[in-house]
């Protein structure tokens, strides 16, 4: 655990928390020596040699001082140790999530993160500032007094030393069982939290269609799943725990009746009886106070475990200076993709030139919204290149790549501040001037008209106090403020009414004069106005070319072409 602590904590953490284990180390050996030294001092005031029991108790209290002071030292440091570790910890974890491959959030991660990032760290902080202690004082002074006991009665010593390793396996059984279990509790802990958020998020449609109970009946079967992994979890501790304690309590009987029965045969005195039972008590006392936290020491290993794991996961590599972009074309190259050990994509190749639209169909799984994603390097291909501007996007930098393009995507997702703050976030040192233009070319303005405020109400958290084509629109007002030069769009006109749509339309015909654009979409008038219209079907590209050729052929995109032309035509009979 120490060593995932090290890794964990970073080298910035390391110097604090090694200082802090070192000083609980002589810390408790001073304690273990403290337990010794009540040996000669029960044996000598037994005696009536008040003498010599005035020595050992001015060594006694001199060894009380020296304890004191160091105690007072690392409990500071043990609690100083901890928030430094927060500190880094929050820091780390925040700069580590902030590189990995975008791809690589999924829904699944909400849950997960929320809880690593809160509880998981308060977890890991208790370490240093609560568990580190009782940990090595459970190891060190046991240690100390069974070496010291040698010194008056090897056998007594020895009868200590091999009850170590019976309470060290109870012990161990005692917090596997902790460890197995809370990774149960950790896991519906992040599965409720995930369907806390989605149950939030899904109350218009919820209740759009009248299934609140559907949603929350989801709700309650998380929240009763986290219910029972912790129930189990208490059910597992208990008897271990117990266990444990009968384990210790029956060595404790064990060295009384060994050392009793030596005393009985005259081996030793009554004296250094009394006073190497009163050491065989405190060489308990130590591990009793360890098991007492051993459940919650293995959790924090749990937590510091996950973390480590996270720390594990590699961003995507990453050159230290970007190569020359030439142009803002795109172009894939024999590209070949896969999910894990899915293919999707295989030998897809096509150049999209700069200042024109291209628009990307095909069925539902095809990976149309893929290929988008790897130009923005979501992911990287398995096989091939995605090259802007000649340049293999594995050669750019992130602020390089990010400065080349714009990504609206289906999923839109507003900070819980201002519209103006929304759309501000295309570009920062954007003037209000530049907002209204932005907000005006994708219709926003007239959102912020209805509202109190303008474009300073606010959205509510994932903007939840618009409609999704509202927050489409606010997305798509974010992407033209950044005036990036090559824009992706995916879907991002499929939750707008009809005239809002033509709004959008118009500010994306305007922005293709001087941009690169490429576009998923279904809706027909986009993808007319494409200048190339690539088809995907089977993880490949079908056909290639203009409407006016492609809808002229008898291939996939002439039947998508008819398909949605006649759906077009439908209409609701009036009853």
């Amino acid at each position: 655990m120490i060593g995932a602590l090290a890794r964990v904590a970073g080298p910035d953490a390391r110097a604090p928390l090694n200082a802090n284990l070192y000083g609980l180390i002589a810390e408790s050996i001073l304690t273990g020596v403290g337990f010794v030294l009540l040996v000669p001092i029960l044996r000598t005031m037994l005696a009536e040699d008040y003498n010599a029991a005035g020595r050992w108790l001015a060594a006694m209290s001199l060894l009380i001082v020296v304890y004191a002071i160091l105690r007072f030292r690392t409990q500071l440091s043990g609690y100083l140790a901890g928030l430094g570790l927060g500190r880094v910890l929050f820091k780390r974890l925040g700069a580590h999530i902030a590189a990995l491959p975008l791809g690589w959030f999924g829904v699944d991660r909400v849950g997960q993160l929320s809880r690593m990032t809160g509880q998981g760290v308060v977890d890991v902080i208790g370490v240093p500032a609560h568990l580190l202690r009782p940990v090595v004082t459970a190891a060190a002074t046991p240690a100390t007094v069974i070496l010291c006991m040698f010194i008056f009665d090897w056998r007594l010593a020895l009868a200590a030393l091999l009850t170590a390793p019976v309470a060290y396996l109870v012990m161990r059984w005692s917090g596997d069982l902790v460890q197995l279990n809370d990774h149960r509790v950790d896991a519906a802990a992040a599965a409720a939290a995930s369907r806390i958020v989605e149950f939030a998020q899904s109350q218009p449609v919820l209740r759009a269609f009248g299934r609140k109970e559907s949603g929350l009946g989801k709700l309650d079967a998380a929240l009763d799943e986290q219910f029972q992994a912790g129930r189990k979890l208490i059910f597992a501790v208990v008897p271990a725990f117990v266990s444990f304690i009968f384990v210790l309590q029956l060595a404790f009987t064990a060295l009384l009746l060994f050392g009793t029965n030596l005393a009985l045969g005259g081996e030793i005195d009554a004296a250094e009886l009394v006073a190497l039972l009163v050491l065989a008590a405190r060489y308990v006392e130590p591990l009793i106070a360890a098991a007492d936290l051993e459940g919650a020491l293995r959790i924090s290993a749990n937590s510091l475990q996950r973390m480590d794991d996270l720390f594990a996961v590699a961003p995507l590599p990453e050159p230290a200076r970007s190569q020359d972009v030439r142009d803002n074309s795109v172009t894939f190259e024999n590209i070949s993709f896969s999910y894990d050990d899915a293919p999707l994509l295989h030998d897809v190749s096509f150049t999209v030139p700069e200042k024109s639209m291209t628009a990307i169909v095909g069925p539902s799984g095809s990976g149309k919204t893929t290929l988008l994603r790897l130009i923005a390097r979501f992911w990287d291909v398995k096989g091939g290149a995605v090259r802007i501007g000649g340049a293999d996007v594995r050669t750019l930098t992130t602020e390089t790549l990010m400065a080349q393009i714009s990504i609206v995507f289906q999923d839109v997702y507003l900070f819980d501040g201002t519209i103006r703050d929304n759309i501000r976030l295309g570009r920062r040192d954007a003037s209000d001037e530049d907002i209204a233009r932005a907000a005006r070319l994708a219709a926003v303005d007239e959102i912020a008209a209805r509202l109190p405020g303008g474009l300073d109400a606010r959205v509510g958290e994932g903007g939840s106090i618009l409609s999704g084509g509202e927050r489409q629109r606010v997305s798509i007002a974010r992407a033209i403020l950044k005036d990036a030069p090559i824009i992706l769009l995916d879907e991002a006109t499929a939750a707008l009414d009809p005239i809002n749509e033509a709004a959008v339309q118009r500010a994306l015909q305007a922005l293709t004069q001087d941009k690169t654009l490429i576009v998923v979409a279904h809706r027909l008038q986009t993808v007319r106005n494409a200048d190339q219209i690539v088809v995907l079907s089977g993880g490949t590209i079908a056909e290639q070319g203009s409407h006016d050729h492609l809808a002229r052929s008898a291939g996939q995109y002439a039947a998508f072409w008819n398909e949605r032309r006649r759906a077009a035509g439908w209409r609701i009979a009036p009853a």
